[in-house]
């Protein structure tokens, strides 16, 4: 088969040069390197229920069973507020955001002091759920309650891995599939790049169960193929 060449006109930037660009283009160069993001605002409230709202792009899935995700805290300069009152309740709301408040979302990554609530100075809206004394984003269609397991520090640019296990879920019902799938490009969920910019997706298929010397099939978002249908 005739594979036809492909011209890209790629630059080379070596050790050197990353190491000379200044910081802030450096930090913009690195963190486009790893492509698109989740954009997630971690909800956090002290003892006091002050209450904090940040915005992170590191949330990752680490397991199903037990339900774990992690994110990364940047390194202490005594104004970590999510990761203070973290550690001081055990508990933190993860909320997707959507092309409806995306603009609040990054509003948040401004340095307002520790009294100050983000959710009062972006307007967005606190909620609660029994039994869960820290807030959701009202306005996010996708959330869930994180419990704290572990903070692992990474030495070699301190920052911390924070580590926690899913115990609520809210999401529309309409996006949930019953295989387990959630469709949340119906939920206009949208994607960071680099440390400021931000997309809408567009879908491509869904594929089934990938095995040796199977074809791969295609599958709308739309339809719903059950938890036995590979």
């Amino acid at each position: 088969m005739l594979i036809k060449e492909i011209v890209i006109n790629l630059k080379h930037v070596d050790f050197n040069e990353i190491k000379a660009m200044p910081d802030r283009k450096r930090a913009m160069f690195i963190n486009s390197l790893s492509g698109f993001k989740s954009a997630n605002l971690i909800a956090t409230q002290n003892k006091q229920a002050q209450t904090n709202l940040a915005m992170f792009s590191s949330v990752v899935h680490l397991g199903a069973s037990p339900a774990l995700v992690g994110f990364i805290m940047r390194p202490d300069n005594d104004q970590r507020h999510t990761l203070n009152n973290i550690i001081e309740t055990g508990y933190y709301s993860i909320n997707q955001v959507s092309c409806e408040f995306y603009r609040q979302a990054h509003q948040t990554s401004a340095r307002y002091s520790k009294h100050q609530s983000e959710f009062e100075e972006t307007n967005l809206s606190p909620f609660y759920i029994d039994g869960f004394n820290v807030p959701f984003v009202k306005e996010s269609q996708l959330k869930y309650a994180v419990k704290l397991q572990q903070i692992m520090p990474i030495s070699l640019n301190n920052t911390q891995f924070i580590i926690g296990e899913i115990v609520h879920v809210m999401c529309e019902e309409e996006a949930m599939k019953s295989d387990g799938y959630i469709d949340i490009e119906a939920l206009e969920t949208v994607s960071v790049s680099g440390l400021d910019g931000y997309h809408r997706t567009q879908s491509l298929t869904r594929l089934n169960y990938a095995k040796p010397n199977v074809e791969l099939k295609n599958y709308s978002f739309s339809d719903d193929r059950g938890i036995n249908n590979e």
